[in-house]
């Protein structure tokens, strides 16, 4: 079972395993099969669900909204986190005339105001700013943020893909908390170890969330020397921890880091949420942690 974990002092409590759903649509799953699937996650402790408005070109949230309809699940007990800030060009958004961020307040507050009607709830636990906009302006992100929460409409607010300084910058002249910040991180993309990402939630006490934790599925199929290197040191250490897949020490290694990820699992097939599961009985030492590092860097540490 999925423990809880505090995103951040004050803040929500998130399972610490999370479901994606940015490939939804591309699941192709009849409303039965999708309302199947979160009942799959609830049952296994996974009550967090994470979206975003672009998602399947503006659809994911829809298809998730009608089929949360169809389980009769009590809305206070799963956590719903969604984003917003990016355009798409999208027949479904004709108004749209080029790809670009948009992080005023009219912009966000539509968006939730759309996203609370193809979910079908009356609130969001957390909205997340989806990317840095270089035109971001702050008091228009505050206005927006306090007119939501006052409102009741969202909970908690946070960012996705911020540099520390972009955090703080925004964190600083707002009204409400940041509670946390959505990075990529896995065994092949590494980045946030150096740009501060992770140190800032550390320092800060918030629990980042990990999007692609396998790389997008590029640890699986990617031919290139880094992601044959991690396979096979994957390989090696899921045999001496007694037949563990190599995606579950993958993930592992994700959730032995001190920062306390949450991964967000993008996966439609219920085998491979509870294989995620029994992920969280499997440790890592420290050795194997770094076998797995060095493996990714292509070097030994300093």
């Amino acid at each position: 079972m999925v423990p809880q974990i505090d995103l951040c002092q004050d803040g929500p409590r998130f399972s610490r395993l999370v479901h994606g759903l940015w490939r939804l649509a591309d699941w192709k799953h009849s409303p039965k099969e999708t309302a199947d699937l979160i009942a799959h996650c609830l049952d296994e402790g996974i009550t967090t669900f994470d979206h975003a408005d672009i998602y399947g070109e503006y659809t994911c949230e829809s298809l998730f909204g009608a089929a949360l309809a169809e389980t009769g699940v009590d809305r206070s007990t799963i956590q719903i986190v969604t984003k917003c800030g990016i355009k798409l060009v999208s027949e479904n958004r004709p108004a749209h005339t080029g790809k670009s961020y948009d992080t005023s307040k009219a912009h966000i507050v539509a968006s939730v105001e759309t996203s609370l009607k193809n979910l079908r709830t009356d609130y969001i636990d957390l909205l997340l700013i989806h990317r840095p906009d270089p035109l971001l302006d702050l008091e228009e992100v505050n206005a927006a943020f306090v007119s939501l929460r006052d409102a009741g409409k969202v909970r908690h607010f946070g960012v996705s893909n911020f540099l520390p300084s972009q955090f703080d910058m925004l964190a600083a002249h707002l009204d409400v908390p940041l509670v946390t910040n959505q990075i990529e991180y896995s065994v092949l993309q590494r980045g946030a170890e150096a740009d501060g990402s992770i140190d800032l939630c550390q320092e800060r006490g918030l629990r980042p969330m990990a999007w692609s934790p396998f790389g997008g599925g590029r640890l699986f199929h990617e031919d290139s020397a880094q992601a044959k290197r991690v396979r096979e040191t994957l390989h090696e250490i899921g045999r001496d921890l007694g037949g563990a897949s190599s995606d579950q020490v993958a993930l592992a290694w994700v959730l032995k880091h001190p920062a306390s990820f949450l991964p967000v699992l993008g996966t439609g097939k219920a085998s491979r949420i509870t294989k995620a599961v029994e992920t969280l009985d499997l440790t890592l030492s420290r050795e194997q942690w770094f076998r797995v590092w060095q493996a990714s860097a292509g070097h030994d540490i300093p």
